[in-house]
């Protein structure tokens, strides 16, 4: 029996740390007492000298000094700010009012402004409850499927995920040893073609069924001309002028710099259209019209907080831990400047953000103590052959991981994957040659869907703690409307899982996607290094006379 336990300790250990999680123990607690459990069981059955584990206030350590996760709470501290400064409110308002006269429009403006909040906050909870409060009894009021609208909100919030300041690519790149800001960059248009997904299926949802996802009524669209115009044409000039500014600035950009180009491109074109706004509406000018001027000026503050967060990252101006302490300084003008910051809401982003971050400590604390006895006892090499082993080289390995984690999804969230699993499958996916920021942002989508896993995911959660649970009244229309049920919302929530799933097959089939990120590098294969010759200089001797 001891033969047995001493040449299978790796497999059992990891199995005794799945029961405990299973049991329901706290993960940050289950991790650390697995490996000291086992750490002394090896030190009796002599896997390991007893000194081993005094690695371990090392690792601790290790921990406190790691300037990388600075970046988390600086990143929750701004999106729970960016929640209570009413910026989600005014973005959903707006952009809704600019897609309501289209079928699915407040749908598309919720895809739309969850990918803005998404890159300015970073932080699920806070877009999916913002747009769960704001938008879900508009599109309900109009008679919007409960399940599309349920769903959409969701999957929207969780854009956080993918789409950078993402806590999760924070973790991911600090678990994998690589650059957060190549993480970044690497995931920006994997995040953008999800967004994308999401609104292809809102349109082929209203083209099969009209009914699910009405327009709005002309009586609803508030921003309208005194003659009636909508505006949109005034809008549509504003933005070719703002595109054409982008896009020279980007050619001129581009030859200086590789990274952030695009995004100080962008800026420098918005710069330009709201230059256009003021100037028109201090001459009193008919030319931009009240839609156009209120577009600019809402979208204003989270492109400003883009920039000043990814661009000065991008641009090499800033760490991300840096660009987060801006972003968090950021939040809190706009919330002042709004008349939303408080005392109240100070603590009570204060003591969230504490949380969340002791949260994250414990976690990978506990994940240190684990991973240093279950690399004492071999595990890494048990995995890593394993992991080798299998059928179809890189095709088969990727295909069995992202299985993996999408089974694991639905027990454990982003954070608890990325401090267990993401260290056993970075060695392996190295050895085969895997790029691993191209690996980190494929498991960083896949990753995605525990946010959306019918019945454990935390985005449904959110949603349902705001979503009505009783018939109400509504204030509007004053018409007695039904609940939105638990049912609904898991429903809501398949197709974009799906949806998910898909992006994670188009990463592997267009892995370019991730690795524009190389883009403008210099890449020297060692192999084509000549020897160099280094001439040898002759000195003079020295005469030393000792007297």
């Amino acid at each position: 029996m001891e033969a047995f336990i001493v040449h299978n300790m790796a497999p059992i250990m990891f199995g005794a740390l799945v029961i405990f999680m299973l049991l329901g123990y706290p993960v940050a607690f289950a991790l650390a007492a697995n490996g000291l459990v086992f750490a002394l069981l090896g030190i009796e059955l002599g896997l390991f000298p007893p000194n081993f584990l005094q690695a371990l206030p090392e690792r601790v350590y290790g921990i406190m000094t790691n300037d990388t996760l600075l970046a988390v709470p600086f990143f929750t501290f701004m999106g729970l700010i960016l929640q209570r400064s009413g910026m989600a409110e005014d973005l959903l308002d707006t952009v809704g009012q600019l897609f309501g006269p289209l079928p699915g429009g407040l749908a598309y403006a919720v895809v739309f402004v969850g990918a803005l909040l998404a890159a300015t906050t970073g932080v699920v909870a806070a877009s999916v409850i913002s747009m769960g409060l704001i938008s879900l009894p508009i599109m309900l009021r109009y008679g919007y499927d409960r399940r599309l609208a349920s769903g959409v909100i969701a999957a929207s919030g969780t854009l956080a995920q993918i789409i950078p300041p993402s806590l999760v690519l924070i973790v991911m790149a600090d678990q994998l040893g690589r650059s957060v800001g190549d993480m970044y960059e690497g995931a920006i248009i994997p995040g953008l073609v999800l967004s994308a997904l999401y609104a292809g299926w809102i349109l082929l949802v209203t083209l099969i069924n009209p009914k699910a996802a009405p327009a709005l009524p002309r009586e609803a669209i508030a921003f309208r001309e005194p003659d009636g115009r909508s505006g949109v044409r005034s809008l549509l000039v504003l933005l070719l002028l703002a595109t054409a500014v982008a896009v020279l600035a980007h050619q001129g950009l581009a030859e200086r710099m590789r990274q952030g180009a695009g995004i100080l491109a962008a800026t420098i074109g918005v710069g330009f259209a709201l230059t256009l706004v003021l100037v028109a509406g201090w001459l009193r000018l008919p030319i931009v019209s009240r839609l156009a001027r209120q577009v600019v000026l809402v979208l204003m503050p989270p492109l400003a907080l883009i920039f000043l967060v990814l661009g000065t990252i991008f641009l090499g101006i800033a760490t991300p831990t840096e660009g987060g302490a801006m972003g968090a300084t950021g939040a809190l003008l706009l919330a002042l400047f709004k008349r939303r910051l408080s005392l109240d809401v100070l603590k009570q982003a204060l003591d969230a953000t504490a949380k969340l971050s002791a949260f994250v400590i414990f976690i990978l604390i506990g994940a240190r103590v684990f991973s240093l006895t279950f690399y004492g006892v071999d595990g890494h090499k048990w995995v890593e052959e394993l992991l080798l082993a299998l059928p179809g080289g890189q095709m088969g390995f990727l295909v069995v991981v992202n299985v993996l984690i999408f089974l694991l999804a639905f027990f454990l969230d982003f954070f608890e994957l990325a401090f267990i699993v993401i260290p056993l499958l970075a060695p392996a996916a190295e050895r085969l040659g895997i790029d691993l920021i191209w690996f980190g942002v494929m498991l960083g989508v896949n990753m995605q869907t525990s946010f959306m896993h019918p019945p454990f995911g935390f985005a449904l959660f959110y949603l349902r703690s705001v979503a009505p649970k009783d018939p109400y009244v509504d204030k509007v229309s004053g018409r007695l409307m039904e609940p939105v049920t638990t049912a609904q919302i898991y429903w809501g929530a398949v197709p974009f899982v799906v949806i998910q799933c898909l992006m994670v097959g188009l990463v592997i089939l267009f892995p370019q996607m991730v690795m524009h990120y190389q883009s403008g590098r210099t890449m020297v294969d060692p192999a084509t290094i000549k020897q160099l010759d280094i001439p040898t200089l002759e000195l003079p001797p020295l005469d030393l006379k000792l007297d």
